[in-house]
């Protein structure tokens, strides 16, 4: 008979949620975590990581087709949808399944079920067979996610009109795609189609795609992804999808006027809404405002002993915040005094192709913020390395405080830079200057020496431009 009180009670194992737990038995809490779904969450089995096996997989189709330039001859390669989709779903089952393995090595109970929270520090979780089992714990932290975001005017049937989720397990590969939204997952699956040979449209409201990074960098993909083949149609809304026929009419609306695109599926990557409903917030009586609940630093909710963490609070929606997030969480809850979490030093990485990373301000953000700017950029076509593995597309662009020297943002779009982005967020951690991050000694020949190169054309010390 399992228990039904604990110290913790985690609702929702996605990297918020199962991070949250293990961190939490680490210190000594008796912890469950409740999932009605598969554990891992979206990340895990729908979001992150099959995305990525899915990016892998075109890539290699990539590869294949300029393998000429490589000096290697391969006659007649053919992109494989259903094994490429196949292969996706077992990287994802095989991490799903290595979730099970860490909540089992760290003795957290696994509630399977919909975990309503209820007054009196409860939750009620209730199985597929509709039986109902009440859990009380002292401390219960809701990590209950986001689900794609549904326009107005694109209402997705999961046939024609299609979100993230099923963007990755379609039955065959569409020849016409309409992507709505151009943020990460946008771009990504844009990105994924057109490599393997469907016709793409990106359709975005903004004035430019990934809206949320810096100017440079939408401009330096856009022209990618025109060069790719790509239609890109930047301040666009789609005012109505037509799925009569056998395929669907995609009205737009442009600065020219009205226009109507054909094509097979409409993918709608217009961005998540938090999983706030259902889940019994309403008779606790915590707060949510504009969608999402509200939190203090050490992500308290209004309601002591209810905590909430990732997606359902405001804040960037991505795995590693959420982990962070649920780290923090827990440590304050066992008394430790932890950090709280610094929001402006947090990177955001898009793995299309060419990557995207960044961390703090834009260009246009730091000026705005009323700082004097040195900006030094380094192309990759000036970088050996680049050159040799044939990725010299794209740059690293750096964003100084020109009176103290202060790294205030970092902008990257090229092969691997989302490996790359990591050394920014530890030196902005540690208030590295300019002039320290020049003389730090970069390896040679590697992609990272751009970093380096980039901070030395800031202060007209650049060797290799």
């Amino acid at each position: 008979m399992s228990s039904t009180k604990f110290d913790v009670i985690v609702v929702g194992s996605g990297p918020g949620g199962y991070v949250a737990a293990i961190r939490a038995s680490q210190l000594g809490l008796k912890t469950a975590v409740v999932e009605a779904a598969e554990l891992g969450g979206i990340c895990l089995n729908w979001g992150c990581i099959p995305t990525k096996a899915l990016l892998k997989s075109a890539q290699v189709f990539e590869y294949i087709n300029h393998a000429k330039d490589y000096g290697i001859t391969v006659k007649d390669p053919k992109a494989d949808f259903g094994g490429m989709v196949e292969r996706s779903r077992g990287v994802a089952d095989g991490m799903s399944k290595g979730i099970q393995f860490l909540l089992k090595k760290n003795k957290i109970e696994q509630l399977l079920g919909w975990g309503k929270v209820k007054p009196g520090k409860k939750v009620e979780v209730e199985d597929k067979d509709g039986k109902k089992t009440t859990y009380s714990a002292d401390n219960i932290i809701i990590a209950t996610g986001a689900r794609s975001r549904e326009l107005p005017a694109i209402k997705i049937d999961d046939k024609k009109v299609i979100g993230y989720r099923k963007a990755m397990t379609l039955e065959k590969q569409p020849k016409k795609m309409v992507v709505v939204g151009s943020g990460a997952i946008g771009v990504e699956f844009a990105y994924f189609y057109a490599a393997i040979g469907t016709e793409v449209t990106v359709v975005e409201f903004m004035d430019r795609i990934v809206p949320n990074e810096d100017a440079e960098v939408s401009k330096a993909l856009e022209r990618m992804y025109k060069k790719a083949g790509m239609n890109i149609m930047t301040s666009t809304e789609v005012t109505d999808v037509d799925t009569k026929g056998s395929g669907c009419k995609v009205t737009v609306k442009t600065k020219k006027g009205e226009e109507t695109i054909d094509c097979d599926v409409v993918l709608s990557a217009a961005g998540v809404v938090a999983n706030v409903e259902n889940c019994g917030l309403e008779d606790v009586g915590i707060v949510v405002d504009k969608g999402r609940i509200k939190v203090d630093e050490f992500y308290k909710t209004n309601m002591p002993g209810y905590y909430a963490i990732g997606d359902v609070i405001p804040g960037p929606a991505l795995a590693h915040v959420a982990s962070a997030e649920g780290i923090i969480c827990v440590e304050k809850i066992a008394g430790h005094n932890p950090e709280p979490l610094d929001y402006n030093n947090i990177p955001g990485c898009t793995y299309c192709v060419p990557e995207i990373a960044s961390v703090g301000y834009t260009e246009e953000k730091a000026k705005e913020a009323g700082y004097e700017l040195k900006v030094g950029k380094f192309p990759f076509s000036a970088s050996g390395k680049a050159k040799a593995a044939g990725a010299s597309d794209g740059f690293v662009k750096l964003i100084f405080d020109a009176k103290y020297g202060e790294l205030l943002g970092a902008h990257m779009i090229g092969a691997n830079v989302t490996e790359l982005i990591a050394e920014i967020v530890a030196v902005r951690k540690l208030e590295t200057t300019g002039h320290e991050l020049i003389k730090t000694v970069h390896p040679h020949p590697t992609m990272s020496e751009a970093v380096m190169e980039a901070a030395a054309a800031a202060y007209d010390e650049v060797i290799h431009l």
